[in-house]
């Protein structure tokens, strides 16, 4: 990652963590998934770097490293016991929201702008509406939200933030915040229930932008979805446990996942640009 600069966040403290940066213009933070910084998501950094500035915070594990289903097993048994992350809690957030609200306000200072977009991916993908209640994030994208974990119906269903910052997400929402949120229409880290959660609390979207055998794509005042169809016979033969849209799922070709990529891309530019 040569081409990344890196530095210690809070500079002076004992929970600091690295960061890498790259790009310019507005900031965006990506929040790398599970087992770590694999690759992928460091390819997703290198190609939003073209449109903003990226921040790349390591959250745990290592930096730049492939996918291991070792690794992912050793980090998602470590993290289900860390004082971080709470991976079942239905209506907490996480601690670890509080290091990246602060990492949010510096990129805001550094970069200046009206404020900040976040990216959240699978582990990370609900902690986008825990960051919403910090005024300076004003561009959402939750990709594949997985916690709190699927071991009941009521998990599946639940978001995985307090209900006080659910009830700021929610205004900020119907106040010129909207939330972009991806899945594969199959995926069962990622199950349809957080998307009829998400719907129930920031209501339906009204527009259908796409509804095909590749998307289907809506789009309300407060919340804006893209389901990739991954059910057998789809026409790209995108396997029914597909599960990481913007990094294992990407695929640069005409292909629906280089579509919702270009969205994120378009949503991220328009409500920064505000």
């Amino acid at each position: 990652m040569e081409d990344f600069t890196r530095f210690y966040f809070p500079k002076d403290s004992s929970s600091k963590r690295l960061v890498y940066k790259k790009g310019s213009g507005a900031a965006v933070i990506l929040m790398h998934e599970l087992p770590e910084m694999i690759p992928e998501c460091v390819d997703l950094g290198r190609r939003l770097a073209k449109n903003f500035t990226v921040y790349l915070p390591l959250l745990f594990g290592e930096p730049d490293q492939p996918l291991s289903l070792s690794k992912m097993v050793q980090y998602t048994a470590l993290l289900c016991i860390s004082q971080e992350f709470y991976c079942f809690a239905k209506n907490k957030s996480s601690p670890i929201i509080k290091w990246l609200k602060a990492l949010c306000r510096q990129a805001k200072q550094e970069c200046g702008g009206k404020g900040v977009g976040v990216i959240g991916m699978c582990l990370t993908g609900g902690f986008v509406l825990s960051l919403m209640a910090d005024e300076n994030v004003i561009a959402p994208v939750a990709s594949q939200p997985s916690l709190p974990f699927g071991i009941t119906s009521s998990h599946k269903a639940a978001l995985g933030v307090s209900p006080e910052e659910l009830a700021v997400a929610k205004e900020r929402a119907n106040n010129g915040v909207p939330i972009l949120a991806l899945r594969f229409s199959e995926d069962k880290t990622s199950p349809q229930e957080k998307v009829m959660r998400l719907r129930q609390e920031f209501g339906e979207e009204t527009e259908i932008i796409e509804d095909s055998t590749e998307l289907c794509w809506k789009r309300g005042a407060a919340l804006e979805t893209i389901e990739i169809n991954s059910k057998p016979g789809n026409p790209y033969k995108i396997a029914q446990s597909s599960h990481a849209v913007l990094t294992l799922g990407y695929r640069e070709q005409d292909h629906p996942a280089n579509r919702v990529y270009g969205r994120v891309v378009e949503f991220l530019g328009k409500q920064l640009a505000k």
